[in-house]
């Protein structure tokens, strides 16, 4: 049998180097591979603060800071009830004072600080001592929304305290 011949077929010869461009075509081009996006803002104008962009993903974070040491405690971000106290068998605290000066002041389960959404909160939890916020003292069981620069005594005579603070 004869092989079937096509009219208007190419002549398909093998090349010898495949990667050889063809005569009068130009050589593809390549536009810049990685490409970095350009975002452009307005700059701000004469007498204009720049506003920092917030996302989602940022959350605050508090912090009390003990007068006597200018000891700083990170609030943990993880707990929605943090325990202020001395270690104990019932409540074991999640922020433990002993270590501090006159630290016998301070009951084993003083108070709690609560976050609810962006607002923080204090509570005598029945410490024996009394809690005191600005040197006003807390009924048990009745909560004190805390502000930045709240002064938190816990136990009589202003011994163990510290700065509340927003970052």
């Amino acid at each position: 049998p004869e092989p079937i011949v096509v009219s208007g077929t190419p002549n398909l010869e093998k090349s010898s180097n495949i990667n050889t461009p063809v005569p009068n075509e130009e050589p593809p081009q390549i536009i810049n591979a990685i490409s970095t996006p350009v975002v452009t803002s307005p700059s701000p104008t004469a007498g204009e603060t720049p506003i920092p962009a917030k996302t989602q993903l940022q959350k605050q974070s508090a912090k009390l800071i003990h007068i006597r040491t200018d000891t700083d405690i990170e609030l943990p971000v993880n707990l929605s009830v943090i325990h202020i106290g001395k270690p104990n068998d019932r409540v074991p605290p999640d922020i433990d004072v002993s270590g501090f000066p006159d630290s016998e002041v301070v009951s084993r389960s003083h108070a709690d600080i609560r976050m609810e959404g962006d607002s923080y909160y204090i509570e005598d939890i029945g410490s024996s001592n009394g809690t005191y916020v600005n040197n006003t003292s807390l009924t048990r069981g009745n909560r004190h929304k805390l502000r930045p620069g709240d002064r938190i005594s816990l136990g009589k005579g202003d011994l163990v305290s510290f700065l509340f603070q927003i970052s």
